[in-house]
């Protein structure tokens, strides 16, 4: 049995996060053991969902992962939990675009069987919030609104206004939060700050977060709701890996590589992988005993004259790349491994230049690999998301990791794959698999 509730909204905006995170906050506060859950690909909001539980952050996603590994994933990451909470993404109903709202919150209610939470900011409206209600209640009768949370109430009367309205909805009110100015996580380019950046502002924020959420929502209905949805019958996702002598790999970490799917992770582990964090804004050096290294995502951007002037760390990494150590590297990582990264030195592992632009790119990619590389046999096909503001500019032709939209990215080797494409391994464990072994081989 895993007790479950899922938080959405009618759209971005509305302050899910927030609640959700400060939900996730307040339980553990009162005794629960919580699991965190993000719908969609998000490297952002899982961090401050890892802060809240203090359990390792969770994506679930059908177009990353499938409709079948949603269960047996959720049910692997809330192993040991009393309750997960699941924040949603976007608005309810909202999936990839043209494609009916597949991977939307909606769907993976639906999939999980997930009784929903909706949080509406009622900042600009006070009866007509009851009629968004009612209509997110009855547009898709598969989808179970179990209560509504009203976010940034501006007084007593604005809040007795709206609770009258919605009594004639039928959907309960289960939290009534008013706008509070010390909660607030800053936003740039790609979203929220991730919390490891300002690790110590969310550390001190955490308790009153909670504390607003305990005050204003009826945990104990919360927890009702979430433990009356049915019982999960797949079994629990688990690991996979080959037996053989254990290796190092070292990851980037710190602030400036904030973003990796924890279950690549676990797939490492199962591998007979031990995965070292090293930041590259501090360490000088790489582990001893390295023999492999996994750049995942986050902002290089950002830091981009800090890591640059890690030359000594820089430096290790260039050769040991250029000796066949093995590297995978995704986004952020692909800039770090760049000859540049808006005009200052970075690695020099790949033959490219990076550098911020106007435009962001966003969105889901069904790959192709394009030949035998690193962690793919020519033709693999997978699914994955991109999401940055940063475009690479290839200095001469080399082979690229992937295809999609008849467009090239990345670059790959026997021993190298970076690319600016997300790619959830749970889904594909055998990337994985490929990568470890040879981790091993050049051990």
């Amino acid at each position: 049995m895993v007790a479950r509730v899922v938080v959405a909204a009618p759209g971005s905006g509305h302050g899910k996060t927030t609640v959700a995170a400060g939900l996730m906050a307040a339980l553990r506060a009162a005794g629960h053991r919580v699991s965190g859950h993000k719908v969609g690909p998000d490297f952002i909001d899982p961090g401050y969902h890892a802060l809240a539980t203090g359990r390792p952050a969770r994506n679930l996603d059908p177009f990353l992962q499938g409709e079948d590994l949603l269960i047996p994933l959720l049910r692997h990451g809330a192993r040991g939990a009393d309750i997960a909470v699941i924040e949603g993404v976007m608005g309810l109903f909202d999936g990839a675009l043209g494609t009916g709202g597949y991977a939307s919150t909606a769907h993976v209610a639906r999939l999980l069987d997930a009784p929903v939470v909706l949080v509406v900011d009622a900042s600009a409206a006070s009866r007509s919030v009851a009629a968004t209600v009612l209509g997110f209640a009855h547009y898709d009768n598969r989808v179970r609104l179990a209560g509504v949370v009203l976010n940034k109430l501006g007084s007593q009367r604005h809040l007795d206004e709206i609770a009258s309205a919605l009594e004639a909805t039928g959907v309960p009110l289960l939290g009534a939060l008013y706008r509070n100015e010390e909660i607030h996580a800053p936003s740039r380019h790609l979203g929220l700050v991730p919390a490891a950046e300002r690790a110590a502002e969310a550390e001190r924020v955490l308790p009153s977060l909670a504390a607003w959420v305990r005050d204003g929502v009826d945990l104990a209905e919360i927890v009702r709701i979430a433990s009356a949805a049915p019982a999960l019958s797949a079994p629990p996702w688990e690991p996979s890996g080959v037996d053989g002598p254990r290796r190092t790999v070292a990851a980037a970490g710190g602030p400036a590589f904030t973003f990796r799917y924890t279950e690549n992770i676990e797939l490492l582990a199962a591998c007979g992988i031990d995965v070292v964090d090293v930041d590259p804004l501090r360490d000088e050096a790489l582990p001893d005993g390295c023999a492999g290294l996994y750049f995942g995502g986050g902002f290089p951007e950002v830091h981009a004259a800090e890591l640059s002037a890690n030359t000594s760390l820089r430096t290790e990494v260039a050769a040991a790349i250029g000796r066949g150590m093995p590297v995978s590297a995704e986004c952020a990582g692909l800039l770090y491994l760049c000859q540049s990264l808006d005009g200052v030195p970075m690695a020099g592992a790949v033959p490219a230049d990076a550098k911020m632009t106007a435009r962001g790119k966003l969105g889901y990619r069904r790959a192709v690999a394009v030949e035998d590389n690193l962690l793919a046999t020519a033709g693999q096909r997978v699914t994955g998301h991109e999401f940055h503001r940063t475009e690479v500019t290839p200095s001469h032709g080399a082979p690229a990791a992937w295809g999609w939209d008849r467009q090239l990215d990345g670059f790959a080797s026997p021993t190298l794959h970076a690319s600016y494409l997300h790619v959830h391994w749970a889904g594909y464990p055998e990337l994985a698999r490929r990568f470890a072994a040879r981790v091993r081989a050049r051990a």
